[in-house]
């Protein structure tokens, strides 16, 4: 045999091999932050997964609006050769409902305190479709954009209470000096494409989310037929960093099923 021979045939014994193991091997999760956080949001959560030996992907949401965001989002499911796990957190939700509409290695969503909006619906008529959000009035005064758009802040001292209220202070604190915006734009953005028709599903938020109302994600999630539902007593809208332990549980069951 030729050397030529030899490294051609050495590699396509190590593609096989890879192959193997890539078949047998346990879903990608790849996870999105919604607005106002980041993706360090997740680092409680992605300790727990990659401890499990799950391979873990934070995709970086740009938070200009939804079919931006999917298309974003996208770039990295394709990137990704076996199944995933799709996790989106607050808005993070209705990108990842875009994101997976045809995405053929998407095997599951995981919803964490968040949006699934059906075709036509916003996140915005969402928050305000049950009582309960104390959001607005704690938004900061919009920033101009170019081309007519303004970005959504929370203001600094009312972030703690309204978006991590079981969250350490000093964190909290931090989170609202760190916080990404979000475009009014993508709050008023309706949504196309409802992937979670056909797609398993899992719930999971803080029964004292401010930013949801909770009654809105116990309504969303029946109408997406969870699979599994989970309502934390006393959690807030990050409920990821709070109960990290729980939302991996969740998410790793929706990774096992079949």
């Amino acid at each position: 045999m030729s050397k030529k021979a030899l490294v051609l045939a050495c590699a396509l014994a190590a593609f096989g091999a890879t192959g193997a193991h890539a078949a047998g091997a346990k879903p990608t999760v790849v996870l999105v932050h919604g607005a106002f956080a980041d993706s360090s949001s997740w680092d409680g959560v992605v300790a727990e997964l990659t401890r499990d030996g799950y391979h873990v992907v934070a995709a970086a949401n740009p938070l200009r609006g939804v079919a931006n965001d999917a298309a974003a989002v996208r770039t990295v499911i394709n990137s990704i050769p076996g199944p995933v796990v799709l996790v989106g957190h607050s808005y993070g939700g209705a990108v990842i409902s875009a994101a997976a509409d045809g995405a053929a290695n998407v095997k599951s969503l995981v919803y964490v305190a968040a949006f699934a909006p059906e075709v036509g619906e916003t996140i915005f008529d969402l928050t305000g479709k049950f009582p309960g959000s104390t959001l607005p009035p704690t938004l900061d005064k919009p920033v101009d954009l170019p081309g007519g758009a303004h970005d959504l802040y929370i203001q600094q001292d009312k972030f703690p209470a309204q978006f991590a209220a079981d969250v350490p202070l000093a964190k909290a604190r931090l989170m609202a000096v760190g916080q990404r915006p979000l475009t009014d734009a993508a709050g008023a953005e309706k949504a196309v494409v409802t992937s979670w028709k056909t797609l398993p599903s899992w719930w999971v938020y803080g029964e004292a989310d401010r930013n949801i109302p909770p009654a809105a994600m116990k309504w969303m999630a029946e109408r997406a037929h969870a699979r599994k539902v989970v309502a934390i007593p006393g959690a807030s809208h990050v409920v990821m960093i709070s109960h990290p332990h729980d939302v991996a549980t969740l998410i790793e069951a929706a990774a096992a099923d079949k």
